[in-house]
């Protein structure tokens, strides 16, 4: 994990069985799940608590997202799950995430993911709350 909102921000997980199709090879829609974890815990590292949001009817949808499988991954490989802020607006976030192999860095997966802010009870979009604009703002992005 990092220290600064500059930094690559990057989550250890490890692959189970329950992340493997019959040929312990990892279902591509695991790899999603270990995208949406490492964003959160990026947020999470900064402080930024998400179950607050939800109190004041906020939450955060995956709004668009292309990926590009390259290598796969295997039963019980250690991964790093990378996330990187590359953009923002009013009411979006853009990250750049990487699926890489721990032992030998080589990149597993990779995507582009846009996260839009949403009210949970329209469902409509809404601003990014302060907290989370400013925490954009220290990764040296423009708005």
């Amino acid at each position: 994990m990092t220290e600064s909102a500059t930094d690559v921000f990057s989550l250890p997980v490890r692959v189970y069985i329950e992340d493997t199709d019959a040929g312990g090879i990892v279902f591509h829609a695991k790899y999603l799940h270990f995208m949406e974890r490492a964003r959160t815990e990026w947020v999470r590292s900064f402080g930024v608590g998400l179950r607050d949001g939800l109190s004041d009817n906020i939450s955060y949808v995956v709004q668009k997202l292309s990926i590009h499988y390259g290598v796969p991954a295997k039963l019980d490989d250690q991964l790093l799950v990378t996330a990187e802020p590359a953009g923002y607006g009013k009411v979006w976030m853009n990250f750049r995430q990487r699926v890489l192999r721990a032992s030998d860095r080589r990149e597993l997966a990779a995507a582009d993911v846009r996260v839009a802010c949403i009210a949970l009870d329209s469902g409509r979009p809404r601003r990014l709350p302060p907290a989370m604009l400013e925490l954009l703002a220290e990764t040296g992005l423009t708005f």
